[in-house]
Parts: structure tokens; sequence; C-alpha cells
């Protein structure tokens, strides 16, 4: 059974997938994670651009997996680096990439096939698990979702300021909701859920309601 949460950078949708996960007893998938991880082996390639023939070779020589919370990179645990700046700007780029996207959603529908599974993510509920028994799409205004972003870049020693993750904030949502391929936008049948004024349990709480409601208790 898969419940998909997707939405925005900064919106909550990663601690919210984990905590819904961790109180209905479901695994979880990270599928920034798997993006992040891609956009890591290409940058450590030194190549000057990243045109769809060298991520195709990218993408067709490396082993992603998602492990109790770490991501190992060829059997490389890179969950720290993964995170930094340059990675996360990459991984937006990337993102846009037909063979990248083709082969991230293959690996997806496999990592969850015949589990119960919280994913979360920007196109879960649209193309990734389109039949997923309930959806979710959380979002909130640009400037509270840079201010929780610049927070837990603090609380992990990351330098940057607030103006600069706005800025990115709002360039990778023009290029995640322009993109051709898996635009950025709610399913259909999804939840949408404006978590601005909202704290995480109230945001799990809404959430679980819901579940309930579709039967899972």
């Amino acid at each position: 059974m898969i419940i998909t949460i997707d939405g925005p950078a900064g919106a909550g949708k990663s601690t919210a997938a984990k905590l819904l996960a961790k109180k209905i007893n479901f695994q979880f998938l990270d599928t920034g994670a798997m993006y992040r991880a891609v956009a890591f082996a290409a940058l450590k390639t030194g190549a000057p651009t990243f045109d769809e023939p060298f991520l195709q070779k990218i993408i067709d020589g490396i082993t992603i997996n998602l492990l109790e919370g770490r991501v190992l990179l060829n059997g490389q645990d890179v969950s720290m680096q993964i995170r930094a700046k340059e990675t996360t700007e990459i991984a937006g780029v990337i993102a846009t990439s037909k063979v990248v996207r083709t082969k991230l959603v293959e690996l997806q529908r496999i990592a969850a096939f015949e589990k119960n599974m919280v994913c979360e993510g920007r196109d879960q509920g649209t193309t990734v698990f389109p039949d997923a028994f309930c959806k979710f799409f959380l979002t909130a205004r640009p400037e509270m979702r840079a201010q929780r972003r610049f927070l837990e870049l603090q609380e992990k020693g990351i330098n940057t300021t607030l103006q600069e993750i706005l800025d990115a904030i709002i360039t990778r949502d023009q290029r995640d909701e322009n993109r051709e391929i898996s635009p950025l936008t709610p399913a259909h049948d999804a939840m949408i859920l404006d978590t601005s004024d909202m704290n995480m349990n109230k945001v799990i709480e809404v959430m679980h309601e819901e579940i309930q409601r579709r039967g899972i208790k």
C-alpha cells in the first residue's frame, strides 16, 4: 500500500513522510535522496556540463540503495555529502533530465513493490504512483519555507544566508513547475495542506486522520 507526499522544497514533506511512516508502521522512501545521489555522482566526474548522453552513462553506471536512513552510492555511504549546497543545486537541474527521471521512477517503483510505504517527492502521486491509496501535497509560503531550510542548514553547520535560500527556492519552484517531464503539481485526488502556519504535529495529525478515514489505523 502506497501513500504519497509531494510538494516543493521546504514544505516539510520529508519530515512529515518520516514521522507518518513511523506512526503507521510503514517504510519510508526518500526519492529526493536518489536525485541527490545522481547529482553527486555527476559532480564527482568533474564534467563541465551534464547533457543527456552523459547522464545516461552516469545513471547506467551507478547503484543507489536507501538503507535505514542512509544513502549508499555504489556501496559507499554518501548520506552527508549529498546534502551539500552544490549537490542540492545540481540535483534540481538534473531532475529535469528525461533519462534520469525515467530510471529513478523505475527504481522507485521497484523499491516500493508489494510494500507498505510512504513515498515523498515531487511527482509521486502524479507520475510514479498514480494509483496510490492516499495522496498528500504539502505547500507553504516561500518565505516560510526558506526560513525552515535556513534553520535546518544552520543546525548542520552549513553556512548560507536566508536570502540565498529564498532565491534558490523560488528558482527551484519555477523550474519544477515548468519542466516538461513530471512537473510539480498536486495530483487531482491529493489532499492539499498549506503548512505555513501549522506545526509538524498538526500536519501529521491531519494526514493521519485522513488515512484513518480511509481505513488504516
